[in-house]
Order: structure tokens, then C-alpha cells, then sequence
């Protein structure tokens, strides 16, 4: 098994975090964090990285399960594909992770995952123009929002500002056009929201100001980031502490067999009891997607109350089947994320 790196400090090129987020959930966005900070970008031999299988499942969230529920997971990682562009105007398309192992050895379960051979330029032997962060900092965020403007402006804290356009900011969040078409949604659901997060769980806080040309109507078309330091944290969390934190919530939650006698994280049986909510229209992982939104908007108590989740997704997916009847929808996935923290 291969040395790995203890202080875990995040390398990223530049050019890798400019990429449209391409769909990671919160849970998969943390692990490309922990398997950046588990490589040597000046080893490329240190392309493979090994996980215990209990750590994996805790890094994901995942609770235990069976080992078919395992396929779904690694197979969503071994999805991911990055679009990066090319000196014409054009893209190359290609997936971050070529391979993921899940075996045993000396009775011991693991999980090993490889970079994709076409990826490996970003990942590995770079000497400039690229940023680096302790992990820790990316371990606490709770929304996939949170952790990349995290990584959006720490790429620019030495600079101390950076300006985006609207529309770029939204491309590089990954968020959809249908949602938040009006500023003040955009600016209380995610520019607040992240503004808060970062200040409490990481190193870095910002401001921001309206700025540069105004469109007609008064549309603002960019924004003003001021980066400074922050010393005002939330104390670090090692690896080691987090993985052992996930644990234990696994532990108090306790776990339940499905119908099938196999046994599987709440968490799981969570989101497949909410594929109904959406009268089975939409996949696992899709769901997983509209959950993950779901836990920014909906108060604590209300996101932990399963019945409660079921019937407010069942709500947004129905208001969805009005709206499309009446030939508004284009998206039908989309659309209903976009109805997630709006009232109807």
C-alpha cells in the first residue's frame, strides 16, 4: 500500500476549479477533497488511493450496507466527467476516475479508487497556477454550494477580491438556470447562506457588492467578492476526528434491513422512501440531488422528520405536473429542484 501524505493539504490547479461543477453531491465533492489531499501531485505513483471501507462508508455517509447498494456509489464517482476547454473554442470531456476497487484483503474490506489516465495533467506534476487549502476546511460546509464557493474564492484570497459574472458564478456552482431566476432568491439562498457557512467553518470570509454594468430593468450582471482571512472559525477537524464524527452518527442513528433481509444506512432507506414522493420518476442518484437542496431549506427539525421530507418533495413534485400540463416545464427534474425553498 502506498505512503500517503499526513497533513492533508489540498493542491488544486486553477483550471480544474474554473470547471462547471459537473453534478457532485456534497458527500462525492468531499471525497475528490480527501483524495486530493491524499496524493502527492509530485508522484504521480500516488494515483491510487486506499480507503478502509469503514471510512469510506463514513466519508459518504453511507452507513452499512449491502454490497449492491456499494456498486450504486462508486459507479455515481466513476461518472463524473469534467468538459475542459480547448484552445479553439471547443472541450475535451473526460472522467475524473477510471477505476474503483472494493475487496478484501487479510479479512479486511477496502475501497481503492484510480485517476483517470486522461485526468491525471490536472491532478498530478504541475508547478504553477494552482491553490492549496487544509482539507479541514472543507469537512464542516453542508451544502455542495458552500464547499465550492469555498474553493471559488480561496483561489483568490491573495489577490483579496475576485468579480464574476452572475451567470459565470451560477455556471461554476452548478446551479440551473431555472433556479433562483431572481436575484434576491440567488442572494438569500446562496450568497448569504455561503457567506455565513464560510465565515463559521473555514478560513477564509467574504463580502460582496453589486458591480461593473447594470442590464435593463436594473439586472445586476456582476459581483464583487472581498476575501479576507478569518480567524473566527469553528475549532479544525482532523480526518481522523470527521471519519470518527460520521461514525458515531451512524452508530446513535442505528440501521435498518430492508425488505430483502439486507442491511442499510438510514440514510439509503431515506432516500429511496423519497423516490416515491416523486411517484418513481426520477433515479436514486437524481434524488439524491433534490435531498441534498431539501437539507438547505427546510429547518432542521422538519429536514430530520422523514414523513415531513416525503410530503414536501411530493408537494413540489405535483406542483411540477401542474406547471407542465400547462407546457411551463422543460425540465422536469430541474424544475422541481428549482421549486425546492419556494413557496407554491
Amino acid at each position: 500500500m502506498l505512503t500517503l501524505k499526513n497533513h492533508y493539504l489540498v493542491e488544486k490547479r486553477n483550471v480544474l476549479n474554473e470547471i462547471r461543477s459537473n453534478s457532485m453531491t456534497l458527500q462525492e465533492l468531499r471525497f475528490f477533497s480527501i483524495y486530493l489531499s491524499k496524493i502527492n501531485q509530485r508522484d504521480i505513483n500516488t494515483r491510487v488511493v486506499r480507503f478502509p471501507i469503514d471510512d469510506f462508508k463514513a466519508i459518504m455517509e453511507l452507513g452499512r450496507i449491502d454490497i449492491n447498494y456499494m456498486k450504486n456509489v462508486t459507479n455515481s464517482l466513476l461518472s463524473k466527467v469534467v468538459n475542459v476547454p480547448d484552445e479553439c473554442g471547443g472541450y475535451i470531456g473526460f472522467q475524473l476516475f477510471k477505476e474503483c476497487r472494493v475487496s478484501q484483503t487479510d479479512s479486511e474490506w477496502y475501497v481503492e479508487i484510480d485517476a483517470h489516465d486522461r485526468a491525471l495533467p490536472l491532478l498530478f506534476e504541475f508547478k504553477n497556477k494552482y491553490f492549496t487549502y487544509q482539507l479541514w476546511n472543507a469537512l464542516r460546509l453542508k451544502s455542495p454550494n458552500q464547499l465550492r464557493m469555498y474553493e471559488i474564492l480561496k483561489q483568490y484570497q491573495t489577490v483579496g477580491y475576485r468579480i464574476l459574472n452572475v451567470e459565470e458564478l451560477r455556471s461554476l456552482l452548478g446551479i440551473d438556470k431555472n433556479e433562483y431566476p431572481r436575484f434576491g432568491d440567488f442572494k438569500n439562498r446562496v450568497l448569504v447562506a455561503c457567506q455565513q457557512a464560510l465565515e463559521e467553518y473555514t478560513d477564509i470570509k467574504f463580502t460582496y457588492e453589486s458591480y461593473g454594468k447594470r442590464g435593463k430593468g436594473g439586472k445586476i450582471i456582476s459581483l464583487k467578492f472581498t476575501i479576507e482571512k478569518n480567524d473566527n472559525y469553528t475549532d479544525k477537524i482532523s480526518l481522523l476526528e470527521y471519519i470518527e464524527e460520521r461514525k458515531l452518527e451512524a452508530f446513535t442513528a442505528g440501521d435498518s434491513d430492508d425488505e430483502n433481509g439486507n442491511t442499510s444506512s438510514l440514510y439509503a432507506d431515506r432516500i429511496n422512501f423519497l423516490v416515491g414522493a416523486c411517484n418513481e420518476e426520477f433515479t436514486y442518484n437524481e434524488v439524491v440531488t433534490l435531498y441534498d437542496k431539501m437539507r438547505n431549506y427546510l429547518p432542521h427539525e422538519k429536514f430530520k422528520n422523514e414523513t415531513h421530507c416525503y410530503h414536501y418533495l411530493n408537494s413540489r413534485y405535483n406542483e411540477m405536473i401542474r406547471r407542465a400540463e400547462n407546457g411551463g416545464v422543460r425540465t422536469r427534474l430541474g424544475y422541481v429542484k428549482s421549486l425546492i425553498g419556494k413557496e407554491i
